[in-house]
């Protein structure tokens, strides 16, 4: 029997103390927070109750990038750190469209970007998530970040899920059938950005989380951010509508317009959901109009955050050559 207060019952308290009283944790205490549940120190009661409060109140960017602190702390580093040029998350997997933005990042690492990616597994029925995509295209996926950085060395990109990046982490995105509600966990570990690449790409399901996403990488020191709401919730332009994307560059966020790139405003579901079609676009077996636009259009986005074009225009055209100019033999990778 307890006598004293639990050590972790403080962070609960901060979030818990009513209307009046309660405010957002600082960074220090989000990041130290979010260590002592990733290293078990605090029960499952109490992380209950802090998810939920959370979730009640709405995190902050300071919290956000506290949590994401918090996560590095006890991640399982590689003796040696591999240079990246993008940080790219992918865990909401797609359910209406196929996962263009695979093909381009493949087309980046063709073209000597390196990428480190790391997502969920498949938590959600009916959904195609990247780690089973890139193994059907012949990517390897890692199981330790001492695998993904040879990975990155080999084909300049790398992949790892999270419950092998950070298995507590994946136990909390376990609890939101559990919980009836996602949490935090759910928006900082898109941030973890293991390898430290200046460039950091994330998508959202709304609008809303732009701000904090964005804010979040000012707090932790990240060169690039930028955040869009992308198809189905990842890093995926959608090429019938509009993209507002917002990128945190120098400690100032600012946000840019990428124009509509089809004209039919509406894209329907595509019923089928068959992964041999990424195969026959790139190889050219197949052509998709609505596939090349969302391909290009993304790493249009990717290359001006990158710095490689001025303008909007600009990244769109070098988009359109790099896709031209792909090595169309590449896919399925062999060996």
């Amino acid at each position: 029997m307890l006598t004293e207060p639990h050590p972790f019952a403080k962070f609960v308290a901060i979030l818990g103390r009513g209307k009046t009283k309660q405010r957002h944790l600082t960074i220090e205490e989000a990041s130290e927070s979010m260590a002592m549940i990733l290293r078990g120190e605090a029960r499952p009661e109490q992380i209950g109750a802090f998810l939920m409060l959370l979730r009640l109140k709405e995190e902050s960017p300071g919290e956000i990038a506290g949590f994401t602190l918090g996560t590095r702390a006890v991640l399982k580093l590689p003796g040696v750190i591999p240079e990246v040029d993008i940080d790219w998350s992918s865990y909401a997997g797609k359910r209406r469209q196929l996962p263009w933005f695979l093909l381009s990042v493949i087309l980046l690492s063709q073209n000597g970007v390196r990428v480190m990616m790391h997502g969920s597994g498949e938590h959600t029925p009916g959904r195609i998530y990247t780690a089973s995509t890139l193994e059907y295209l012949g990517y390897p996926v890692a199981t330790t970040l001492a695998e993904a950085a040879e990975q990155i060395a080999e084909r300049n990109l790398g992949f790892i899920a999270l419950e092998h990046l950070c298995p507590p982490l994946q136990d909390l995105m376990e609890l939101k059938p559990i919980l009836g509600l996602r949490s935090p966990v759910n928006s900082f570990s898109r941030m973890i950005n293991p390898f430290n690449a200046p460039v950091m790409m994330q998508g959202i399901f709304h609008r809303g989380f732009m701000d904090i996403h964005a804010g979040a990488g000012i707090l932790l020191g990240q060169p690039v951010t930028t955040v869009f709401r992308g198809e189905g919730g990842e890093i995926e332009r959608r090429p019938n509508k509009p993209t507002v994307a917002g990128t945190a560059r120098d400690g100032k966020i600012t946000t840019e317009s990428w124009p509509q790139l089809l004209e039919d405003g509406h894209a329907a579901a595509d019923l089928e959901m068959d992964l041999g079609n990424l195969v026959a676009v790139w190889q050219g077996k197949k052509v998709s109009e609505y596939a090349t636009a969302s391909i290009t259009g993304t790493l249009a986005i990717t290359l001006k955050s990158l710095g490689k074009a001025d303008t909007v225009e600009a990244a769109q055209a070098i988009a359109n050559d790099m896709w031209d100019a792909r090595n169309k033999a590449l896919l399925p990778l062999v060996g």
